[in-house]
């Protein structure tokens, strides 16, 4: 989607996008700029480390740069909380005061870059097309298989992360009067649902569908809170499978898919959305471009 000067939605804006080096957080963090936000990119991904991966905080703000957004990046990693105020202190000092927050950053690629400071990153190798090897397989894990170690740093990085950039943004939107919040989620929030289920079934693994559902449950929690205050908070939800780089790893044979940018206009149209309105809303990004059709959620097959 193309804007011209005149048109810009969000011209004057300061956002934060965390999960911006690829993927759904990138296509947003381009979009916001598009609209006349200036953006901080924010992510770990520093520098490729993994060719089935590809994308970083750097290439992104260069293509924010490219369209004639003001970007900065602000490598961080969102389960460390000293990055987390790192990252809001550096935004307000550079671009000013947090008007729009993309809670976007999750576990979902397999593997995790390498540390900032670790020496140089080596990329590894990507995986031959629909296979799965061990570190894709390490995301489907279910239950029985999972150590806690990984169940926890799905929700420090998914629900944790995003209360801890709530709590040190919303004094800004309250202070303007106006601001946004959207918490990017997922269909997994609702998978596998009610029983009985099909013979042979294996289970889903509970953490990143656990942390999503524990997200949207924040994301209300919040909206009340501010609401009344002009700022809107929302939680929004692929309605069909958007082949990102993450996914594509994991799995890319789906009978029908979104795309990015379909998303990222989504997500504009929240942050613009009227929290008298608005509010609390755990919506499916189609239902959000398409009202007109009412509520129709997820539009993919079902899970098993």
């Amino acid at each position: 989607m193309t804007t011209n000067q005149q048109s810009r939605r969000l011209e004057g804006r300061v956002a934060i996008v965390t999960g911006a080096s690829r993927g759904l957080g990138r296509a947003i963090a381009l979009a916001l700029g598009q609209e006349g936000a200036s953006v901080a990119v924010a992510a770990r991904s520093e520098a490729v480390w993994n060719e089935a991966l590809p994308g970083t905080v750097h290439e992104t703000v260069a293509e924010l740069h490219a369209l004639g957004a003001k970007a900065i990046a602000v490598p961080c990693d969102a389960s460390r909380e000293d990055d987390l105020v790192r990252l809001v202190e550096t935004t307000r000092a550079e671009l000013g005061p947090i008007g729009v927050l993309i809670n976007n950053a999750a576990v979902t690629a397999p593997g995790r870059p390498p540390a900032a400071g670790s020496g140089p990153v080596a990329a590894r190798p990507a995986e031959a097309p629909g296979v799965r090897g061990a570190q894709a397989s390490a995301m489907t894990m279910t239950f029985l298989d999972m150590a806690l170690k990984g169940f926890r740093l799905h929700f420090d990085v998914g629900v944790f992360a995003s209360y801890r950039l709530m709590q040190l943004v919303l004094a800004d939107m309250i202070g303007a009067g106006r601001g946004a919040v959207v918490n990017i989620s997922s269909w997994a929030s609702q998978v596998p649902g009610e029983g009985p289920y099909p013979p042979g079934f294996g289970g889903v693994s509970p953490a990143y569908g656990g942390n999503k559902a524990a997200l949207e449950h924040l994301t209300q929690c919040v909206a009340a809170l501010v609401a009344s205050k002009g700022v809107v908070v929302n939680a929004l939800i692929p309605s069909l499978p958007i082949i990102t780089p993450g996914l594509a790893v994991l799995q890319n044979n789906f009978a029908e898919t979104s795309t990015e940018e379909e998303f990222a206009e989504a997500t504009i149209r929240l942050c613009l959305a009227d929290p008298a309105v608005t509010a609390g809303q755990v919506a499916f990004h189609d239902d959000v471009l398409h009202p007109e059709l009412g509520r129709r959620g997820w539009l993919g097959a079902p899970a098993f």
